[in-house]
């Protein structure tokens, strides 16, 4: 069995899973320290099993789970906004310092220089310009230099830095002087972390080194998250492995979710998709999340998100890594309803059992209309039974079509394409959405976030620059395959489950030997039997 947790900007869903049946299920409010609410989460998980204990209540559907409880958990899986909050409220971010490898090149564009001021003051942002870095074609710009990198960690150190980012020029196309001025600097600054870019993002030096800098910025955090949330788990009586949500659809374990906080990004509205998936059987759809503060429309292919192609801008700063192509609009179940039928985007978020009309509050929002239409029941329903029947449907078809007009924005071609619902707030759409045909709703889709953290799989990536010599171009793309396949092995997935389910074969033009960037994804099942065993894992 398996607990899966998502936190969202309202509410945090866990789910008991047994195989592919939810065991159990539960909502809770989100709490601003976000652990908070996941604990309350669990432990609503725990009320529940020793609730439905035969003996104790409701008889336990048949199954072999009737005795069951948190302790006989395999694995617990978490997507968690703790990071993304922490970078959005720029609080908790550690002083970083950004070490660009590229004199003299770059020089016209520092470190920071498109960062929203906030946030360069909230990491104490520290700029230093070295010489290094390659030319598109591999070319060098200029040698590393040891002794200016030396000097540069004095100064870090004189600064009360307490972690590094370090970008050059070009790095995907080669690592070598990253990883020789990673060695230099940690030599020098021991316990200090350092973020490599060529781990994080792609192509576009400001993009990735933006990225890396957020990284680095979430280090510090990254250690006391993951660590109390062991201990939260420890003091539930779960001895299971922990892991957190990537925003791919797959996991990792504490220590790479240590190192590479920012992969954590987005992972609510992946795992959301894939619940979808798991939920409705439907691999390739359109899928509306509809929350408590927003609605989140993503494209599944093949049971997994489609990425982002472009840059991702998050809280102001200009991105590339790897990131689902979601588009989020201001429009939950939280939502202020406003006199001229708008809805949102400004929401009660995590305050609705407060606020909500149907709770005895004040504030008219987009639950109180789906209860006033007879399409939830939530609250006290005379509470809101003097609304006005037609401003309740003019709002419904307001949030209608809305969310038709996102789901169209999303398309690429103009095949029909299934849509899938889910998320607590999904009762807000109708059975048919306007030009979209019938909406599928499955079952358990308010918690359709959690599942998807639950089924979430081990992945392994690879994404590099080959030299592909003539008549070893299909020995190069087997050797390739076989590296994301044995990546994904090595961190903890069943061998026999896994796939390759993203594969690009892309030639690079102007580099020498027939130069080509191949990226493969391998995925397969979390080895739950090895890990009873093992009781460890990597991601």
């Amino acid at each position: 069995m398996r607990i899966g947790i998502d936190v969202g900007g309202t509410n945090t869903d866990a789910v008991l899973m047994d195989g592919e049946r939810v065991v159990a299920a539960v909502k809770r409010s989100t709490t601003r320290d976000v652990t908070g609410g996941i604990v309350a989460a669990l432990e609503g998980l725990r009320d529940q099993l020793l609730h439905d204990r035969p003996g104790a209540g409701s008889p336990r559907a048949a199954g072999g789970t009737d005795t069951a409880t948190l302790s006989d958990v395999n694995a617990v899986m978490i997507g968690t906004t703790h990071f993304i909050n922490a970078l959005v409220e720029a609080d908790r971010l550690a002083p970083t310092a950004a070490v660009r490898l590229g004199l003299p090149a770059t020089s016209a564009l520092p470190p920071f220089v498109d960062w929203p001021d906030a946030l360069v003051e909230a990491v104490s942002g520290r700029g230093y310009l070295c010489h290094g870095g390659h030319e598109f074609d591999g070319r060098l710009i200029s040698e590393l230099d040891p002794d200016e990198l030396r000097r540069t960690a004095d100064d870090i150190r004189a600064r009360g830095i307490r972690s590094v980012a370090v970008s050059s020029v070009f790095s995907p196309v080669n690592i070598e002087f990253e990883e020789r001025a990673a060695e230099i600097l940690a030599a020098e600054l021991p316990g200090v972390p350092i973020s490599l870019s060529h781990e994080i993002g792609r192509i576009g030096l400001l993009e990735r080194e933006n990225a890396t800098i957020v990284n680095a910025a979430l280090r510090e955090l990254a250690t006391g998250i993951v660590d109390g949330l062991a201990g939260a788990m420890a003091g539930l009586g779960i001895t299971a492995p922990l892991y957190l949500s990537q925003n791919d659809g797959t996991l990792m374990d504490l220590e790479f979710a240590r190192r590479y906080p920012v992969a954590t990004f987005a992972s609510g509205p992946t795992n959301s998709m894939r619940g979808a998936a798991a939920l409705s059987g439907i691999g390739t759809c359109a899928v509306v999340d509809i929350g408590g503060t927003t609605s989140d429309i993503g494209i599944l292919s093949g049971g997994f998100p489609r990425e982002a192609t472009t840059e991702v801008t998050v809280a102001g700063i200009r991105t590339n890594f790897r990131m689902p192509d979601v588009l989020s609009i201001g429009l939950g179940g939280g939502s202020r309803i406003h006199p001229d039928h708008g809805v949102g985007p400004d929401s009660v978020g995590y305050r609705l059992p407060e606020q909500a009309l149907v709770f005895g509050g004040s504030t008219l929002t987009a639950t109180d209309i789906a209860v006033a239409a007879g399409r939830a029941e939530i609250g006290d329903p005379s509470l809101v039974a003097h609304l006005d029947r037609s401003m309740v449907q003019a709002v419904l078809k307001r949030i209608a079509d809305e969310v038709a007009e996102a789901v169209e924005r999303m398309r690429t071609s103009p095949e029909p394409l299934p849509v899938v619902a889910v998320g607590g707030g999904s009762i807000l759409l109708p059975d048919e959405l306007p030009g979209c045909g019938t909406l599928h709703r499955p079952g358990n889709h308010s918690v359709a976030n959690a599942i998807g953290a639950a089924i979430a799989q081990i992945g392994g990536e690879v994404d590099r620059i080959y030299t592909v010599a003539p008549g070893r171009r299909e020995t190069v793309l087997d050797e390739a395959r076989q590296e994301a396949v044995d990546r994904a092995i090595a961190g903890g997935a069943q061998p026999g489950s896994v796939r390759i389910v993203e594969f690009d074969e892309i030639p690079v033009p102007y580099l020498p030997g027939d130069a080509t960037r191949i990226r493969v994804k391998a995925v397969g099942d979390l080895a739950i039997k090895e890990l009873s065993t093992k009781g460890t894992g990597h991601a």
